[in-house]
């Protein structure tokens, strides 16, 4: 959990652009009265990867570390400047799991936030279902993720789900190549 949580237009107490005090740190956009920079607080892109394998199974691993440290996702991470979604994923998927991605799908988007030391930035997730080389080696970015489970999702998996947005992302996955939750 999120101590302290506050969004992050809270703590602009200076105008980034001229480094005027912020009287107001409240609302979007923040808007300097000095010299109108405006900062609009917009999402920032993250990809997470449903990692199908050939028994109709996802891929979930466990949070090593806050946020949700102790708490089941999926292998992904935020998109670096420069980088296109698909290359983000293809990235995040070889870090956390030394798995190259071999075929992969769009599945849906949906909003999240992430709170890191008590900061709160609005974030639009994107997923897809993904395909690798069965006969690659799964081995985990130790200071990532402790675990991992191939499974159809049970719903003690979906209720202790480190973001909202996975369980949305898998809860439709299930839907559309299961036809039910948990089966």
């Amino acid at each position: 959990l999120c101590m302290a949580q506050q969004a992050i237009e809270f703590h602009y107490h200076f105008c980034p652009q001229c480094g005027t005090a912020n009287p107001s740190t409240w609302g979007t956009p923040f808007r300097c009265a000095m010299c109108g920079f405006a900062n609009f607080f917009g999402p920032v892109a993250a990809v997470g990867g449903l990692i199908v394998n050939g028994n109709g199974q996802v891929l979930l691993v466990r949070r090593a570390r806050d946020p949700g440290k102790g708490m089941w996702g999926l292998p992904g991470g935020f998109v670096d400047r420069d980088e296109s979604i698909e290359q983000a994923l293809f990235r995040e998927i070889k870090e956390e799991t030394h798995l190259r991605v071999a075929q992969l799908e769009y599945l849906t988007s949906h909003p999240n936030t992430y709170c890191y030391h008590g900061v709160i930035a609005p974030v639009v997730d994107l997923f897809y279902v993904c395909r690798v080389d069965p006969n690659q080696t799964l081995r985990l970015a130790a200071d990532e993720l402790d675990h991992f489970e191939w499974t159809r999702p049970t719903p003690e998996h979906l209720d202790n789900m480190a973001f909202h947005s996975n369980r949305v992302a898998l809860e439709l996955w299930m839907r559309l190549s299961h036809g039910t939750i948990g089966r």
